[in-house]
C-alpha cells in the first residue's frame, strides 16, 4: 500500500508517521513544488512538481499516483483539499482514494461565513459574525456584540491579515483596503484544539485528542498540554457526524466560562497533530485501515492527560548538485 502526501512543505514528522506505520507494507511518496521543502527528503521518493494554480497540475498528479500504485492521497495545505474533493471521482478511477471530507463541506471549511452559518443552524455555539460592516454597527447599537472584534477575509489561513480592532474608524479603513472581509466576535476565553478522526467507511468518529493552548506561532499552536473533557468529546463527535466529515480533520474551540464555542474547522492534519501522535492517537495507522477495506473501532480519548508539547526549531542540511534550486 502506498501513500502520496501532496504538498509536504516542512511537514516532516507527518511524512515520518506514515513512513513507520507502513514499513514492511509500502512507500510514502510526497510532492512539493519546491525541491527546498525538508518533508520530501523524508519520504521514500519525491517528486517535484507545478504549483497546484498551473494548468495541467491535476494530471501531473494523477500520472504520479497512476505510475507509484497509490491506494490513498492527501494534501496538508487548504487550498488543495477542495481541488481533491471536487477531483474525487478521477482519482478512484485510477485507483486511488483522495482522504478528504466532500467538496461542499471543504468549501464550507474555508468559508468562514458559511461555516458560521452552519454552526448557527446546528445549534451549536459560535463567535457571533458579520459580513456587512452596517449589520455589524448595528449589531453594536442593539449590544449583541462589543469591541474589540476581529476583522479577517472571509476565506484566509495561517492568521494572515487578520486584525483586532477596537473601533469604527479601523474597521472603516480595513474594509477600504481589502475585500471579502468579515468582522467575528471577539472570544476572549481559553483555546482548545481537537484532532479528530472521522472513519471514512462508517462515517463513525473513532478518535479526538483535546489539547489545551498555551502558545501560538503564526496561526499554529507552539505549546499545548492535553486534556480531557467528556462534554465536549460528545459536542465534537455529533457535529463531524452529522455533517459527513471524512479523515483527518483539525477543530479549534474556545471556552467561555461553562461553555465551548467552536471556532474554526480545517479538513487536514493540524499543525500540532505531532501532539496527539505521540500520546498515542495514531491517525496514519486509521488511514491505513481504512484503504484496506476496514473499519476502524471507536477509541475517543485514550490518551493520557496532562502530556505537553513544545515546538522548537530545526534545520536540514542538504547537498543538491547539478539541479535548480526552486524555494
Amino acid at each position: 500500500m502506498n501513500i502520496l502526501i501532496l504538498s509536504a512543505g516542512t511537514r516532516d514528522k507527518v511524512v515520518q508517521y506514515f513512513k513507520k506505520e507502513l514499513e514492511g507494507k509500502g512507500k510514502v511518496i510526497a510532492t512539493d513544488c519546491s525541491n527546498l521543502a525538508p518533508a520530501v527528503y523524508e519520504a521514500d521518493r519525491f517528486y517535484l512538481v507545478p504549483r497546484i494554480s498551473e494548468p495541467g497540475y491535476i494530471e501531473r498528479i494523477l500520472d504520479i499516483c497512476k505510475k507509484e500504485e497509490i491506494a490513498g492521497v492527501f494534501s496538508l495545505i487548504d487550498p488543495e483539499l477542495s481541488l481533491l474533493a471536487k477531483e474525487r471521482e478521477r482519482f478512484l478511477a485510477v485507483g486511488t482514494c483522495p482522504v478528504v471530507s466532500p467538496y461542499e463541506l471543504v468549501e464550507t471549511c474555508f468559508d468562514k461565513y458559511k461555516m458560521y452559518r452552519l454552526l448557527t443552524d446546528m445549534g451549536i455555539p459560535t463567535g457571533r459574525c458579520y459580513v456587512d460592516k452596517e449589520a455589524f454597527y448595528q449589531g453594536v447599537e442593539k449590544g449583541e456584540i462589543s469591541y474589540p472584534v476581529f476583522v479577517k477575509p472571509v476565506k484566509g489561513s495561517a492568521s494572515i491579515n487578520i486584525s483586532k480592532v477596537y473601533g469604527p474608524k479601523e474597521i472603516e479603513v480595513l474594509f477600504d483596503l481589502y475585500d471579502d472581509l468579515m468582522i467575528q466576535e471577539y472570544m476572549d476565553g481559553t483555546e482548545f484544539g481537537a484532532d479528530v478522526y472521522v472513519d471514512m467507511i462508517s462515517g463513525r468518529c473513532t478518535s479526538i485528542f483535546l489539547k489545551k493552548k498555551i502558545k501560538m506561532r503564526a496561526g499554529e499552536t507552539d505549546k499545548s498540554v492535553s486534556v480531557k473533557d467528556e462534554g465536549l468529546f460528545a459536542l465534537i463527535r455529533d457535529f463531524v457526524e452529522k455533517c459527513g466529515f471524512a479523515g483527518m480533520i483539525d477543530i479549534d474551540i474556545f471556552q467561555i466560562g461553562n461553555e465551548y464555542y467552536i471556532s474554526e474547522v480545517n479538513p487536514r492534519f493540524g499543525g500540532g497533530y505531532p501532539h496527539a501522535y505521540e500520546c498515542g492517537v495514531n491517525m496514519p495507522a486509521q488511514v491505513a485501515r481504512n484503504l484496506e477495506g476496514r473499519e476502524n473501532e471507536v477509541s475517543i480519548g485514550a490518551y493520557q492527560t496532562g502530556i505537553c508539547m513544545m515546538k522548537y526549531n530545526e534545520v536540514m542540511i542538504k547537498e543538491i548538485e547539478d539541479t535548480e534550486i526552486i524555494g
